[in-house]
């Protein structure tokens, strides 16, 4: 019997019941009875079809996780720019990552659908490498606790302030737009606390900001003083 011949037939089996399988499945051809068999077995209620493997390197979802740093939401969604003019979503917010679309993700914080979109960096990574930095697997909170009592206040505030590592400047303000800013090792990032507010942090030899830059209503607002 042919495979396609098989198929016509399996409600044919499902109405035999099991007597009637074991003759359906002792029909079928040896090199297609493995898939075969899951598929009859699931036709009777016997078993449930075991879903195809993800692809290697693929991602999944749900995929549960934390904000790697400081995120700014205008409501229903967060871009890579994330303007610091928009209300604060805390370092180690609970995230859950649904699915993908084009050049966006689907999330849940809090309980509340949001969007995590990627419109700046499309050319420099992926958006699973930027979602991927964006929600972490481990929470930042403990680490956050040991910094500086100054750095943790500025974290919490979402400002930047001299003698931040880069590492703590990602968690208070999160990452340089990747479209102007070819690498996190460079002297200079360019930021921007929305999208005509540039600020510029300075990194000295030492690797912590040993300046901050740029117009001085965007100074006032983006720098903490204790």
């Amino acid at each position: 019997m042919s495979d396609q011949s098989f198929v016509r037939n399996r409600s044919i089996c499902s109405i035999l019941g099991r007597a009637g399988l074991a003759l359906c499945l002792a029909a079928a051809p040896l090199a297609s009875k493995a898939g075969i068999v899951r598929d009859v077995l699931a036709s009777v209620g016997l078993a449930k079809p075991t879903p195809p493997p993800a692809a290697a390197g693929a991602p999944v979802f749900p995929r549960q996780g934390f904000a790697c740093c400081n995120l700014h939401n205008d409501g229903s969604s967060i871009n890579d720019g994330n303007y610091a003019k928009y209300p604060l979503i805390p370092a180690g917010t609970p995230i859950e990552v649904i699915k993908y679309g084009r050049n966006e993700a689907d999330i849940k914080l809090n309980g509340k659908q949001m969007r995590l979109v990627h419109d700046y960096g499309r050319d420099q990574e992926t958006l699973d490498q930027w979602v991927n930095k964006i929600v972490v697997n481990e929470d930042p909170t403990p680490r956050i606790a040991s910094y500086p009592f100054v750095i943790q206040a500025a974290i919490r505030n979402g400002q930047v302030v001299v003698g931040m590592t880069r590492e703590q400047a990602i968690v208070a303000i999160g990452y340089p737009l990747t479209s102007e800013n070819a690498s996190l090792d460079e002297p200079v990032w360019r930021m921007w606390r929305s999208s005509h507010g540039e600020y510029d942090l300075h990194f000295g030899p030492n690797g912590v900001v040993g300046e901050i830059t740029g117009d001085d209503d965007v100074i006032k607002a983006i720098v903490y003083r204790p």
